[in-house]
């Protein structure tokens, strides 16, 4: 009866702690599949080493932003006045864009909407628009938009123009 117990009490724990708790932030939840990317120029170890680029690329759902690698930018519509609404399980599953300093504009992108916003940990998450933009995990491939029109942990994810608006498609 102990041993069946102490294997419950495990099973429980590893249940809670990669689902996390706290509310509707794990609603929709998916156990993450790959590791979240890194910081743009990270070197493996966790050093931070560059800028994040913001640029456009062109995808199935037309011209939309992305990263330097071709990867594609995310919005979350629960997010309010610039400010990040994804944390624990939700940053797992939608891994912020974050940089070391002042994002660029690559090539498409509006150097005048990229800005950055502090997150609860002290990182800096890129912003467009009014938007700070997210990777989402089952993207493998630059071009991927797997992530586009999804609902989870309480609101709308679309990837974004130009514009700085969600895409349609």
């Amino acid at each position: 009866m102990r041993k069946a117990l102490a294997a419950l009490s495990v099973t429980i724990a590893a249940l809670v702690a990669t689902t996390g708790c706290g509310g509707d932030r794990t609603e929709g939840a998916t156990p993450p599949t790959t590791p979240a990317p890194m910081t743009p120029g990270e070197t493996g170890n966790g050093t931070p080493a560059g800028r994040a680029e913001v640029k456009v690329g062109d995808t199935k759902l037309g011209k939309i932003l992305v990263d330097a690698e071709g990867r594609t930018l995310y919005l979350f519509e629960k997010d309010k006045d610039r400010k990040s609404d994804c944390y624990d399980a939700c940053a797992k599953a939608w891994p912020p864009y974050l940089t070391t300093g002042k994002p660029e504009a690559g090539e498409g992108a509006k150097a005048d909407l990229l800005s950055t916003t502090t997150r609860d940990d002290g990182s800096k998450q890129v912003v467009y628009g009014k938007w700070p933009l997210y990777y989402y995990q089952n993207d493998k491939n630059p071009g991927d938009t797997t992530g586009h029109d999804i609902e989870g942990f309480g609101a709308e994810w679309y990837a974004l123009t130009p514009a700085g608006k969600k895409a349609s498609g």
